[in-house]
């Protein structure tokens, strides 16, 4: 029964990600307050929040310092812009801070104000560096199959998804995508993960050079792919991938928003899985989502680009109305200095052992075929047949399914695919793990009973 805060939502807002023909019938969970690490739905029943929101709630519901932070910042200046010249003190020292904890020697910040934002700004820098630096012709950025780096014009053709692309006329050219580093799926039979890494290092070597090394500026990276399914890459995959892009005189960019901030045990992802970029994307956990703020962090030499251009030209053309919002850069700041305060890594590493622990015993569930993951990030994929790793007939909807058995028992996870992903908040505590684990396995039983009443397995 579709309630009236129900049906008025699904004839209001346009939901996305969201199929917009069944949405009206089920109706969307209509979420009213969150503590810690639980929220709660307008009947007040709470749920253990599996993915931190999307992926960026890191400190959990109810953070009071948060709130005053954004209250004062209101108070005294509500709003101001970065452009023609113009600053305010938050902006400056969350840039003095994001430099001091990057993964890279750091010049500048960009600001703005979502992960999608910054890697479309990734790719404007891209162009306009090579346009300063005399490259006209190397504009081509490659990025992955399965790759997740926002929804733009721009963004979305960096992402690897057919659905960000379907009807959307995407890409736009100048974009190609190498293969995705997902053993489980794409290693051939008998591959090792380092004969895998080897060979998808071979193969970006192979689609650079049929490009033309002239013609390709840069390759865009996730540490971990989240969207496209918590896809962990081979140890050794960065170090070959690296050595291909220094080749070649590559660009690589690290798209952090999922991964920066802890998600991995390091405060950026790109150390711990032995990533060297040159330029890095930030967002989400950045403020821990309790307000709108991104970044693109810059070295040296595409500063030095940058202001050379913009002399030549008689400005740096790009910018938002909100880049380095005062209020979403005190946030951001106060969010930070929680983390160094409550030593958030350091409780982070202590309770990884044990979440990756009952990760990985599901993968003994009938039902999973893999359950994958490193850091406090981890998704388990359901497959038809465990052997073969067949998967589900895409119209059973099986992780959808068990998202919404595990919604039924006051646990949020989210359905990539055929996979089901799991993404706490970095406050989580062991007791937690174990409630989030117990309520997604019976999910997933609730789930295999289903799939045995409806002959789901049939090929």
């Amino acid at each position: 029964m579709v309630t009236n805060l129900q049906a008025r939502d699904a004839a209001t807002v346009l939901h996305p990600y969201s199929n917009l023909a069944t949405l009206p019938r089920q109706g969307s969970l209509i979420l009213e307050r969150g503590e810690g690490v639980f929220v709660y739905d307008v009947d007040g029943k709470p749920y253990l929040e599996g993915m931190a929101g999307l992926w960026c709630n890191a400190l959990g519901h109810g953070r009071e310092e948060l709130v005053e932070a954004a209250a004062e910042q209101m108070r005294k200046l509500p709003f101001a812009h970065l452009f023609t010249g113009k600053s305010h003190d938050p902006a400056i020292a969350l840039a003095e801070k994001l430099k001091e904890l990057s993964p890279m020697k750091a010049a500048k910040v960009f600001f703005c104000n979502s992960g999608s934002e910054a890697n479309d700004t990734q790719m404007k820098l891209v162009w306009y560096v090579n346009n300063a630096l005399g490259r006209p012709q190397k504009k081509k950025i490659i990025s992955r199959i399965k790759a997740y780096h926002g929804v733009t014009v721009a963004s979305a053709s960096l992402t690897g998804l057919p659905n960000n692309h379907i009807d959307f006329d995407l890409p736009i050219p100048g974009v190609r995508h190498a293969g995705c580093p997902h053993h489980y799926r794409f290693a051939e039979a008998g591959e090792s993960e380092e004969a895998f890494a080897t060979r998808l290092a071979a193969e970006l070597d192979a689609l650079i050079e049929a490009e033309g090394p002239e013609t390709v500026a840069a390759f865009i990276a996730e540490p971990v792919m989240g969207a496209g399914g918590v896809i962990v890459p081979p140890e050794t995959y960065y170090p070959k991938i690296q050595a291909v892009l220094e080749k070649h005189d590559v660009m690589l960019i690290a798209d952090e928003v999922i991964c920066g901030f802890g998600r991995l045990g390091e405060w950026f992802g790109s150390t711990a899985l032995k990533m060297k970029p040159d330029t890095v994307s930030i967002a989400k956990q950045l403020s821990s989502a309790y307000a709108p703020i991104a970044g693109v962090i810059i070295p040296d030499w595409i500063d030095e680009a940058l202001t050379r251009q913009s002399e030549k030209i008689g400005v740096f053309g790009h910018g938002f109305t909100y880049s380095g919002h005062p209020v979403a850069a005190a946030v951001a700041l106060k969010t930070l200095e929680i983390y160094e305060r409550e030593n958030i890594l350091a409780h982070v590493n202590g309770i990884i052992p044990g979440f990756q622990a009952r990760l990985k015993a599901l993968g003994d569930h009938p039902l999973v075929g893999e359950a994958r993951g490193t850091g406090l990030v981890g998704a388990v994929e359901l497959v038809a047949d465990k052997t073969t790793k067949r998967s589900f007939d895409a119209r059973r909807a099986i992780a959808a399914k068990a998202v919404g058995f595990a919604q039924d028992e006051g646990l949020i996870v989210r359905a990539i695919g055929d996979a089901v992903s799991i993404c706490p908040p970095l406050v989580i505590t062991s007791a937690e793990i174990d409630l989030l684990f117990d309520r997604l396995t019976a999910a997933l039983d609730r789930t295999e009973a289903w799939a045995a009443a409806e002959n789901a397995r049939a090929a």
